[in-house]
């Protein structure tokens, strides 16, 4: 599977109108783009572990979309669903990290 994955920090001054806008135009992309196969979001959490202490504060929360392979995510991202997501996004975040990874079981990952 091909993972696109998205870190991200909201601008402080987001209203609960372009919060919810955001999340509504997300979910909206995900549904319509036959691409998805699995979507996961997250809050950041910390709890003392050692690497929290040097780690950057650039991400709040976390999302991964996976898909069956990189035609589906480069699908993904040509759709128009995902261009009005792309728009709204930069408007809403203060900084993000997007990264894609292929990704498996361990075997695949030690070839």
């Amino acid at each position: 599977m091909v993972w696109h994955l998205v870190l991200l920090k909201p601008k402080v001054e987001l209203s609960a109108a372009e919060r919810t806008g955001l999340l509504t135009t997300f979910d909206l992309a995900v549904r319509e783009i036959p691409t998805v196969r699995e979507v996961r979001a997250g809050r950041r959490i910390t709890h003392g572990a050692g690497y929290e202490a040097t780690a950057p504060d650039a991400a709040d929360y976390m999302v991964s979309i996976g898909f069956e392979d990189l035609a589906g995510l480069q699908a993904y991202l040509h759709h128009p669903a995902h261009e009005a997501l792309a728009d709204r996004f930069y408007q809403s975040v203060k900084a993000a990290l997007i990264y894609d990874f292929e990704a498996g079981d361990i075997e695949t990952f030690a070839r």
